[in-house]
């Protein structure tokens, strides 16, 4: 559990997540952490403020980027006394950043801080093949115009001309996450027609919850986007079951398609966190409090399923505040694949896994389909990468509010088979 004082979650902010090349396509991640910064401090009267901490992260941003945290902060409107930093654990970033700053509250070392993460897979960074950056170097180092040429040309070929683009793959497998989660279909056995039906609720939930204003002071306009271009509120079943496999294409049994895989997102999210008695002094409400968060991993190159680390994060928060699965009012878990999401439920409810893999007596067991999710997730608004976070913990503190009170157990896989989990109570 935190240990020290309680923190609270204040609220959040998010500008409207978009598919790739659409209309963030030449603003990048600091441009977009600069919107949704000063959306927060708008929304929350914190023009000219000094915080003690902000707190971003990226997964895909360029070298130029030196510190993303820092450099939107300095444009957020917030004191330019307010440091800022910038941490990356793949998918789960900005639910990390938001826990760092709330461990720094808990301890008693800052009263308020932001915690959030921006990603791009429009303005990806590109790089010059090895030997041609060598090339450039050695050119670089050279005294005179004649030995920058005598290098530049020696030994030179046109083959290292040849850019280096950021991939998906795993370093460790050579694998990307959607094999990697296509195996993790094909071992638990999920139907691509249940996969289909998953990403069609996440698409109706999130509609359903944009028409009725949940969002209205969620989600701020930019670039002239109001909503998430990736939603389609009048997708079918039909239509989802035309799509052709996206990862395992020949052997007839790939599951995994576009319409039940996240695509490619540009985006950006913040949540604003602070103690009890900041949140009384300045008069803001308190949504709910962070009662614990944990990390686990899996050792995905020797066998298990690469997304499969949250089922073990899960169990080890379960045990440490001594609740059981059932224990919670809403579940939001992050929809990388609708299959990872039915994997790692298959997992809680079987004695084998359970008892062999988490050193359980009993499965943790079933959860309640209508508790999670309940305003759809990644699969309908889309996943930048280090945006999802913030963007699920913004949620669910909302709809703990609305509900009056409850507990609220959130659930995110990463690259590198890691899972990052929270409590979220009010």
């Amino acid at each position: 559990m935190l240990h020290g004082r309680p923190v609270a979650v204040l609220g959040g902010a998010r500008i409207p997540f978009c598919r790739q090349n659409t209309a963030y396509a030449d603003v990048g991640n600091l441009g977009m952490s600069v919107r949704t910064l000063g959306a927060v401090v708008e929304k929350f009267g914190l023009q000219g403020q000094q915080l003690g901490e902000v707190a971003m992260g990226a997964v895909l941003k360029h070298s130029s980027d030196w510190n993303i945290g820092r450099e939107a902060t300095l444009s957020s409107g917030l004191s330019p006394l307010t440091p800022g930093i910038t941490l990356q654990r793949a998918c789960g970033t900005s639910l990390d950043t938001i826990i760092t700053v709330a461990n720094k509250i808990a301890a008693g070392q800052i009263e308020v801080g932001i915690g959030g993460g921006s990603d791009t897979t429009s303005d990806v960074p590109i790089a010059h093949n090895p030997a041609f950056r060598r090339r450039l170097l050695s050119v670089a180092a050279a005294k005179t115009p004649m030995q920058r040429l005598g290098r530049f040309f020696k030994g030179f070929s046109l083959r290292e001309l040849k850019p280096e683009f950021p991939g998906v793959g795993e370093p460790r497998t050579g694998k990307s996450m959607g094999e990697h989660c296509e195996d993790m279909a094909k071992e638990w056995k999920i139907e691509r027609e249940a996969q289909d039906a998953w990403a069609l609720s996440s698409h109706h939930k999130l509609a359903a919850a944009y028409e009725r204003g949940f969002f209205d002071d969620l989600v701020v306009n930019f670039r002239g986007v109001s909503r998430d271009n990736i939603l389609r509120a009048d997708t079918t079943l039909e239509k989802l079951a035309t799509l052709k496999p996206a990862f395992d294409r020949s052997s007839g049994r790939g599951t995994l398609t576009a319409g039940n895989s996240t695509p490619l997102t540009d985006g950006a999210a913040a949540c604003l966190v602070a103690s009890d008695d900041w949140a009384a002094r300045h008069g803001h409400d308190v949504l709910c409090h962070i009662r614990d968060a944990h990390v686990s991993a899996v050792d995905f190159v020797h066998g298990e399923g690469l997304l499969m680390a949250p089922t073990v994060a899960v169990a080890e928060m379960l045990a440490r505040n001594r609740l059981t699965l059932q224990d919670f009012d809403i579940y939001e878990i992050h929809e990388a694949f609708a299959a990872q999401v039915l994997c790692t439920l298959r997992a809680w409810e079987s004695a084998d896994y359970c008892k062999t893999r988490l050193g359980l007596d009993a499965p943790l067991g079933a959860i309640d389909p209508a508790k999670i999710n309940p305003l759809g997730s990644s699969l309908a608004a889309g996943h930048p990468f280090a945006a999802t976070g913030a963007r699920v913990v913004a949620t669910a503190a909302k709809q703990l509010k609305e509900r009056g009170g409850g507990r609220c157990l959130i659930s995110i896989c990463t690259a590198g088979g890691m899972g990052v989990v929270a409590i979220l109570e009010r």
